[in-house]
């Protein structure tokens, strides 16, 4: 059997060793686990592999609209009622987990922190962390069920977002409710020799291997098996920087569920056709995602006879997956495939001093948990309303869009509409934040109104 030391000269990265006599016992063996943990094969593979020039103007003109669950549709596949009674029911029968994904740190927000501990809660100030703790405790509240949380972090993000949860007391989750586990990484290469580079004399430049590397952190940390065991069949998925998202959505799991869906994608009515979102479309049978930097400005414009939108479906990250998927694509492989980005990288010389550069120098491999969607036989489309599903926080204040103001704005503005749609009168001056606690949703709301004879006084409803 050939050694990991073998490995690394057959394959060409000899230089990977050049400061081994170096080094002390830690250090050899920080550097000997990473080595150990790359597959050469697959690196020399990507690599040699010459990339397929895509024809983004002739896939394009093949989009069609995907089918989907339309709002406000007059003859729906699948009731409303139906689809929440369904999701409902899963969730109660503890058929549900929620994954949570939070590798990235705040950096275009200007805040050098795990993102979901960056602080959004318009009035109490919660972490964005806290806002999806507190919305999947509102769902084990509402239907009496123990949901177990998983949060996938990155290597820049995990020791602090662990540390964090310790410090808060797992923001109110229960022993077993909670578990994080790290996503992998892919090694950084030359682009010109597609030797691997390293940033220290002990260190290889590593870099995660995107929100798709999910699939196979499940699988090779146990948590597919895991949560099979304890019962669950699907998986509710959603990004840490949306604090409007619901957890365990009902009606999103239920259209899942009625649809026998092996993957299904939240998506929103586009604002405008070049609009900067994933372009969710049907491509030859099979969902597709084109990101709106590949999708050609005729094709994003194109119109309707009516004048709405061909492509009007914008991808928010919110899903719902089977087990059993995730379990085959994991084994799969021909699965997810790697994407390649071209990016300046600072690397150890031959004379052991690192080199910093402005230009692209290096190769990095990232995986797209929304490949996944041409990979499934069965796949469901179901619009939201913008309003109530999507808020994100990206951008520090002063963009356009995607700002903490702009986030805030929005979940005062879902809160307010629930409070006047129970009758209750609010001033345009108040902001009003209502923790999932208190009332999951509007509906909830109204109950509570219609048993109180007045309201707290505090516009956060506790």
């Amino acid at each position: 059997m050939r050694t990991w030391v073998q490995s690394v000269h057959d394959f060409g990265h000899a230089h990977l060793l050049k400061f081994w006599n170096e080094l002390g016992p830690e250090e050899r063996n920080h550097l000997a686990g990473q080595i150990q943990s790359i597959d050469f094969q697959e690196l020399a593979d990507l690599f040699a592999g010459v990339e397929k020039a895509i024809d983004w103007t002739e896939l394009s003109n093949k989009a069609i609209a995907p089918a989907a669950i339309r709002l406000n549709d007059p003859n729906p596949k699948y009731s409303m009622d139906d689809a929440r009674e369904c999701g409902e029911k899963a969730i109660r029968d503890g058929k549900i987990g929620m994954i949570l994904v939070a590798g990235g740190q705040g950096t275009r927000l200007g805040f050098d922190l795990p993102k979901g501990m960056f602080r959004i809660g318009p009035v109490s100030n919660r972490s964005l962390f806290a806002m999806h703790a507190d919305s999947l405790r509102g769902a084990m509240r509402r239907y009496s069920v123990s949901i177990p949380l998983y949060v996938m972090t990155s290597p820049a993000t995990d020791l602090q977002t662990r540390e964090y949860f310790s410090q808060h007391q797992s923001l109110g989750l229960n022993k077993g409710e909670l578990i994080v586990f790290c996503q992998g990484t892919m090694p950084a290469i030359d682009a010109s020799t597609g030797k691997v580079l390293m940033d220290s004399s002990s260190n290889i430049a590593l870099s995660p291997d995107g929100h798709g590397g999910i699939v196979s952190a499940l699988d090779r940390q146990g948590i597919l098996k895991s949560a099979s065991d304890r019962g669950i069949e699907h998986f509710f998925y959603a990004q840490v920087d949306n604090p409007l998202v619901r957890a365990c959505d009902p009606l999103l799991i239920g259209y899942h569920l009625l649809s026998k869906s092996q993957l299904t994608t939240q998506v929103v009515k586009k604002r405008f056709g070049r609009e900067k979102v994933g372009n969710v479309v049907s491509l030859d049978g099979r969902t597709h995602i084109i990101e709106y930097s590949d999708l050609p400005d005729e094709a994003a414009d194109r119109t309707n006879a009516d004048g709405e939108l061909s492509l009007w479906a914008g991808n928010i990250a919110v899903h719902a997956m089977e087990l059993n998927f995730l379990a085959a694509s994991a084994k799969n492989a021909d699965g997810l495939p790697f994407h390649r980005a071209r990016k300046a990288v600072p690397f150890l010389n031959d004379e052991g001093i690192v080199e910093k550069t402005s230009s692209p120098n290096a190769i990095k491999f990232e995986r797209f948990v929304f490949d996944l969607l041409p990979l499934a036989d069965r796949t469901m489309v179901v619009e939201g309303d913008a309003a109530d599903v999507f808020a994100p926080v990206k951008n520090a204040e002063g963009a356009l869009t995607d700002t903490p103001t702009t986030s805030q704005n929005a979940v005062v503005a879902q809160h307010k509409r629930w409070l006047e749609q129970s009758g209750v009168s609010v001033s345009p001056s108040v902001k009003v934040e209502i923790n999932p606690h208190w009332a999951l949703d509007a509906e909830e709301v109204r109950m509570k109104i219609q048993r109180s004879s007045s309201i707290l006084v505090d516009t956060y409803f506790a």
